[in-house]
């Protein structure tokens, strides 16, 4: 073979005009330099800062650290954590993008800054990333930290599994920011629709970076769905039946079992397109034999539940803060069950309402807009428990409590426009118009984000020991709320305007101020964002002021709050016996809340693993060759997956023991802490007197 041909074998179709600054060396004019110069400083900002993170951990010494207690940890607390890092990282990215969108359209009248394709890619990657890499990691992450301490678990029933499904989704969102660097992304929506993303519309590697970061995630949920469906089966403590479950363990229930039925239709239409793309079949091409509304069906059959395995999640949240704020027993436990269990069957008779515009008959269009309207029905049920709840409660205005007042007043605008939206008669005037932007972010933002938000104030007391910040969280709550309402609300009039979704720019002067306004908003929500990051900072640094060891900073009702902040590794010194919904809340009421168990035993935990991490690189290794025609690089990659599993079939020793002398010692100490704290009131909740026992409601 010659030098191009070896050339070509390493480096497939790689080469110097993938960079993102090469572009504009070559063809120096104005809009050229703005637009790569954009993308030179996104690409700047991954790299630097993998360099910085690099840098830091050699500095401290933490590489030994970090690989053997957290990257090869399939302990289901530390793996929840890498999960919700994962994702706020990739919020990051998410929100800059999204500003950077608004304040295109805020200066569209007539141009702007952003050429079409730059958009196409940042709406693409937006919407891509928020689904698949901030919201799906951000609630498996929570789903993984706190359900297991909810059923009175000592893990989830695969820990390496579960340690396998967030490399997967790490390789995939790896993937995603690796185009930032080398090569561009998909220009075809988070959805993927073809003809767009066809090979013979867009050649490019875009909708290869789309397709194989999708599929990545997409196996790694439904193995997630799986491990949580049967962990909430077979890992529940003696004593709690189904219906002795806190709702968060509901929702997770629901969630799971939706992951394992609509992920997979996912999976297959990812693959189908590759086939198409890779292979020259036609599956969803404009000719021979392909139809392109096979794919809107598979992905709209994956689309609409994943709506409600985005939200189920939230609504637990929110159950969990509205009870414990308030200061009450959940009001409507059983209708809120069913509510729940009635919205994951209902979610996938509701799909084709994505579509109502694409030549199916009026008979069909009026029966799926007719089961779009029922689901708000038990949605509806939500509402008014949760309302009825706080009824009388001794409520608190605490940060996630802010969160969930929020979600309460602006989800049902959303859900109430996703009424109007289900009649198709409407549907067909505003569709493809930014009244459905505004639509989908109305609920998606109050019901999604504001609920991982909440959750994460929370449970992170439990899961560090220390609380967040309480003033930072007000800022950043203020930003996230205003920022979401000068943002979104703005749309919908756009939207019945007449201005299309997608657009990068406009000659129609009306839009304009709206455009500003929604522009000020998304800043808002940067400030939002920001606000985190400071608070997080200004918690650590005075982390020794806010300890909460004893476990129980909020008066809790469940389980996870009858162990020390942060809890052993293996959760429980003893597995309790619950008698009783609210089990921890009815034991401090009766007082056999902090016993010593009567004898202590050795307890089993699994091993370390690196086969999760193994997966991860090879994976991410065999997607980078397959989006740039690496065919070395895809089957090393392959060999690697495949071997690391038959590798790990062989190990025997897959557990350990931790003896039942240091789990004495463990519990007695802690049991020390908790006799010398002082119940703090509740004017001192959010206050250094605050150790972790919270007074008893009234």
């Amino acid at each position: 073979m010659t030098n191009i041909d070896w050339m070509h074998f390493i480096l497939g179709r790689l080469s110097w005009d993938a960079l993102p600054f090469w572009g504009m060396v070559h063809n120096p004019s104005f809009p050229k330099v703005v637009n790569d110069l954009i993308a030179t400083g996104a690409a700047g900002a991954v790299v630097a800062g993998a360099i910085v993170v690099s840098i830091l951990v050699t500095r401290y010494g933490k590489w030994r650290s970090l690989w053997f207690e957290w990257l090869t940890s399939v302990d289901h607390k530390r793996i929840g954590i890498m999960y919700i890092v994962l994702s706020f990282v990739m919020l990051t990215r998410a929100v800059i993008e999204a500003v950077l969108m608004r304040t295109q359209q805020a200066f569209g009248l007539g141009g702007g800054f952003l050429s079409p394709d730059h958009f196409s890619q940042l709406f693409t990657t937006h919407g891509s990333i928020m689904i698949f890499f901030m919201a799906m990691p951000f609630l498996t992450g929570l789903i993984n930290y706190v359900v297991p301490l909810q059923i009175g678990a000592r893990d989830v029933s695969f820990p390496v599994m579960n340690s396998i499904s967030l490399g997967l989704t790490a390789a995939g969102a790896g993937l995603a920011m690796v185009s930032l660097v080398v090569g561009k992304f998909s220009t075809g929506g988070w959805s993927g629709y073809p003809p767009f993303t066809e090979a013979a519309f867009n050649p490019g590697v875009g909708p290869d970076y789309w397709i194989w970061a999708v599929t990545l995630s997409s196996i790694g949920s439904t193995m997630t769905g799986i491990n949580f469906a049967v962990t909430i089966y077979k890992e529940r403590a003696p004593g709690m039946d189904f219906f002795r479950m806190p709702l968060f363990c509901w929702t997770a229930l629901c969630t799971s079992i939706l992951m394992i039925f609509a992920m997979p239709p996912l999976t297959v239409a990812t693959l189908l397109l590759a086939l198409d793309r890779y292979l020259d079949f036609h599956f969803f091409t404009n000719a021979l034999g392909g139809n392109m509304m096979n794919y809107a069906n598979l992905f709209w059959l994956f689309g609409h539940p994943e709506v409600y395995i985005l939200i189920l999640p939230a609504f637990g949240v929110f159950s969990a803060v509205f009870s414990t704020f308030s200061a009450k027993r959940l009001y409507g436990y059983t209708s809120l069950v069913y509510a729940t269990m009635t919205i994951a069957v209902l979610s996938f008779t509701v799909w084709l309402h994505h579509f109502f515009t694409m030549g199916q008959s009026a008979n069909i269009n009026a029966v799926f807009g007719i089961m779009t309207m029922l689901i708000g029905i038990p949605t509806g049920v939500k509402v008014y428990d949760w309302i009825l709840t706080m009824y009388r409660g001794r409520v608190r205005f605490t940060v996630p409590m802010m969160y969930a007042l929020a979600f309460l007043m602006m989800f049902v605008i959303g859900g109430l426009t996703g009424v109007i939206l289900a009649n198709p008669t409407i549907d067909f005037q505003v569709h493809n118009t930014l009244f459905l932007v505004a639509h989908f972010h109305n609920v998606l933002i109050p019901g999604l984000l504001f609920g991982l938000l909440a959750g994460y104030h929370f449970w992170f007391p439990k899961a560090f020991g220390f609380r967040l910040d309480e003033k930072w969280g007000r800022i950043a709550f203020a930003c996230w709320s205003l920022g979401f309402i000068l943002a979104f609300f703005p749309l919908y009039g756009l939207g019945l305007l007449g201005m299309p979704r997608r657009t990068v720019a406009f000659f129609e002067p009306t839009y304009l101020p709206y455009t500003l306004v929604a522009g000020l908003g998304a800043a808002l929500i940067l400030c939002g964002l920001g606000s985190l990051f400071v608070q997080l900072w200004v918690s650590i640094r005075k982390r020794e002021e806010n300890r909460v060891y004893v476990g129980d900073p909020w008066n809790g009702r469940s389980l996870e709050w009858s162990v020390s902040a942060p809890p052993p590794e293996y959760n429980f010194p003893v597995l309790p016996e619950v008698t009783d919904r609210d089990a921890f809340a009815v034991a401090k009421e009766n007082g056999y809340a902090y016993q010593p168990a009567k004898e202590y035993a050795d307890i089993k935990l699994p091993r370390n693993s690196a086969v999760g991490m193994i997966i991860c690189v090879a994976s991410a290794f065999m997607a980078f060759g397959l989006v740039w025609h690496m065919w070395w690089l895809v089957v090393l990659g392959l060999v690697v997956c495949w071997g690391t599993v038959v590798a790990r079939s062989f190990v025997r020793e897959t557990s350990r023991i931790i003896p039942a002398d240091e789990v004495e010692q463990t519990d007695q100490r802690w049991l020390r802490a908790v006799a010398k704290a002082r119940p703090a009131s509740r004017e001192d909740e959010i206050a250094p007197a605050n150790r972790g026992m919270a007074e008893a409601a009234a």
